[in-house]
């Protein structure tokens, strides 16, 4: 299956398990992986065959900037989802959603949650 694979979308957003994370907010990258059939865009090279990229971006960064979610496994199952609904040619994504700066009082780059699904 082909891909079209968006990497490291960056969103400010208000996501965490404690209060002062969902009041003044951090930083999220988002990659996401859509398994479709890019045959057809391929050979016409024309964009109604295929999802826009940009769209995409848009539909996430409403996602992630304007919900908040105590956990970012409930962000990326939300991506995952309404991507899936949106868009009925892909019939699998991966998301990853990375808090490159979480609050812990230990030294690392972020902590990413990864998810799979596909169309059922």
């Amino acid at each position: 299956m082909d891909k079209m694979i968006l990497t490291r979308m960056e969103y400010y957003g208000y996501h965490g398990v404690f209060e002062e994370e969902r009041r003044l907010g951090q930083r999220f990258y988002v990659d996401l992986e859509l398994e479709m059939d890019l045959a057809t865009a391929g050979q016409t090279d024309d964009l109604s065959t295929t999802i826009n990229y940009a769209e995409i971006h848009e539909k996430v960064k409403q996602i992630v900037e304007k919900q908040s979610f105590k956990l970012i496994e409930t962000l990326a199952e939300c991506i995952a989802s309404s991507l899936l609904d949106a868009y009925t040619g892909v019939h699998a994504l991966t998301v990853r959603v990375t808090k490159p700066h979480p609050p812990f009082d230990i030294h690392f780059q972020g902590v990413t949650v990864e998810l799979r699904r596909t169309r059922k």
